[in-house]
Order: structure tokens, then sequence, then C-alpha cells
């Protein structure tokens, strides 16, 4: 007992103090913003000129459609703008030669192009990339709720299914924090919040980078960094995904959807403590949404907001427990000291 109570004051002065050191949040923003920036108009240079890529649009009475694009700079929305009104704000993000694409990566080659909404036949991985795309907007609204004055430091935004009722973020807050309970009126406060960017319509601007600019981009984040080299060393091609939206930029494990205004019910419903941890007390946010193509009745929705203030359990990965030594056949002798 002693011994843990010992290291969660270690904790809590660690994180005090990577709080007094880390610069106002408006200056990280900027600088993040900055390095973002760079690199988008890095990236666009390396297509100085207007080079032809034909894109094969199918789906629900576009099969056979040939587009002519432009190559490094034309995107899947900009294909779904050569169709219909219904295409372009109902589109949430498509498949480009099989593979999942957010609606504002530029196209980089001939390819095929199928556009993916809420409404399709099977909606599976528009729905994941709708829930984690709400726990980016959770982040960027608990990143910015607080005073210039208190810390907030973004911490996993664990990959849940839909089916667990929540999507949610997990943060440490500045230590001054720790006894805070947030209530009703806090979490109301958190989902005008949420609803204000939802308003707004923002896109979710996606950048893939090299590790060693996503590192630039967090380094006034520990974790963020190390956040950075799990997921490289995970990417087949060494990379990581970033998105911008607002002034906000996050980092992200999979696909978002293109635009903060296709989110339509949005609730802040929890924010769990976890626990003290090595960047201070851990807690979890949580909360529920649903796209504008699919709302719910209020007494639906106050059903799925009561599920939804559960704590989320995110299973643990498995560590592997190393083989044991092989054992000594029952007719061997024991060893014996010489």
């Amino acid at each position: 007992m002693a011994t843990r109570t010992l290291c969660q004051v270690f904790q809590r002065r660690y994180a005090s103090a990577a709080a007094a050191a880390r610069p106002p949040a408006a200056e990280v923003r900027s600088q993040r913003n900055a390095v973002f920036s760079r690199e988008q108009a890095r990236q666009r240079a390396l297509y100085p000129r207007i080079e032809k890529i034909e894109v094969s649009v199918s789906g629900l009475g576009l099969d056979g459609t040939l587009l002519i694009m432009n190559r490094g700079m034309s995107t899947p929305l900009s294909c779904a703008r050569h169709f219909t009104e219904h295409h372009v704000t109902n589109s949430a993000l498509a498949l480009v030669d099989g593979e999942l694409w957010p609606l504002h990566q530029p196209l980089t080659q001939s390819c095929s192009l199928t556009l993916l909404t809420f409404k399709d036949s099977d909606p599976t991985l528009v729905n994941q990339a709708y829930w984690r795309s709400c726990a980016a907007l959770l982040g960027q609204v608990l990143e910015t709720a607080f005073k210039d004055d208190y810390t907030v430091e973004l911490l996993s935004t664990p990959e849940v299914p839909v089916t667990l009722g929540a999507f949610c973020c997990d943060v440490a807050l500045d230590p001054q924090l720790d006894s805070w309970t947030p209530s009703e009126e806090s979490l109301l406060s958190l989902t005008r919040g949420a609803q204000q960017l939802i308003h707004q319509d923002l896109i979710w601007e996606p950048l893939e980078v090299a590790p060693s600019v996503a590192l630039e981009v967090f380094s006034h984040s520990r974790f963020k960094q190390e956040e950075v080299e799990q997921k490289a060393a995970q990417s087949p091609k060494g990379t990581v995904m970033l998105y911008r939206c607002g002034d906000h930029v996050l980092l992200s494990g999979g696909p978002l959807v293109a635009r903060t205004g296709l989110c339509c019910q949005y609730e802040v419903t929890a924010l769990h403590g976890l626990g003290q941890g090595p960047w201070g007390l851990r807690r979890r946010a949580q909360g529920l949404s649903l796209p504008l193509q699919l709302q719910a009745h209020h007494t639906v929705w106050r059903k799925l907001r009561q599920r939804a203030e559960k704590l989320v359990e995110v299973p643990r990965p498995e560590v592997a427990t190393p083989p044991s030594p092989p054992s000594l056949p029952d007719s061997a002798p024991p060893p014996t000291s010489q």
C-alpha cells in the first residue's frame, strides 16, 4: 500500500512538472498547424504539372462511369461533384482500388472509386469511421474546454465497435483538476462545444506523413510521440495519418468521415476516472451520436444515452507469455553442485 501511494505521488509530481513546462495551448495549436500546413504545401508541390488520371466509378447508378481527373489534386469529393448534390452531401468515405480512402485525400494514380454512405447495404466501414470521427471531435472539444491555466493532454482514442454503445477518448487533465467531478452541467457544456463544431461543418483534412513530421507536430507531447512511433511501426508503409479540423491537428488510427456536419444528434454522456498513470489521472470521456441521415426519436435516444453513460471497457491487448523452459524427464537425476 505504501509503495503504491508513493508511486502515485511521483506520478502526480511528474504530471505537474510536465504541465508546467508545456507552452500555452494556443501556442501549441499554432505550432502544430504551421507544421501541418508546411508539409501539406510540400506534398502539393510534388505535382507541379497537371497530369490526367482515369477514375472508374462504381455504385448505385454510377457503374461504368469514367472520369478524367487531375493527379495529386482531385479527391473523391471532386469526383462526387461531377454527379449530384446528393452524392456530395451524403458521401462519407470512399473505396479507392478497394482501400478505404478519406474523401478529401488526393488521388495519385488511375483507380477505381466507390463512394460510401451511411445507407449502403453494408455500412460497417462507414459506421466505424463515423464512430472514430465522433471520438476525434470529442478530443477536440476537451482540448479547448478549459481555461488556459489548465493543461489538457489527449491520450489514446480507443478503437471500439459501435455495438458497445459509446465512443470514447482518454485524457489526462491538469493535476489541479484531479479532485474535479464533472456535473451534468459540465457534460452539457462539452456537448454544446461539440454541437458548435458540427454547426460549422468543418472538414477533416487528411495528411499522410513520415513519422519525423508527426513527431515534430507533437513535439510538446511525449505521449503522442510514443503513439506516433507505435503507429508507424504497425503501418505497412511506415507512415502515419494526421487530420486537421479547424485549428486542431490530431493523429488517427484509421480514416475519418468527410466533415463534422455529417454528425447530427451528438451528446457527451460521461467522464469516468481510470486511475493514476504516468501522465496523471487518466479519464475516459464518452459520447453518443447519430449521423444526419439516421436520426432517432427522443424516447429511443434516451435509452441509447443511458447505455452510453456506462464505462466502456476496452480490452487490453494480449501479452505473449514467454515459454517455460523444458522440464527434465522424470528419469533424469537432479542437478548437483560441484
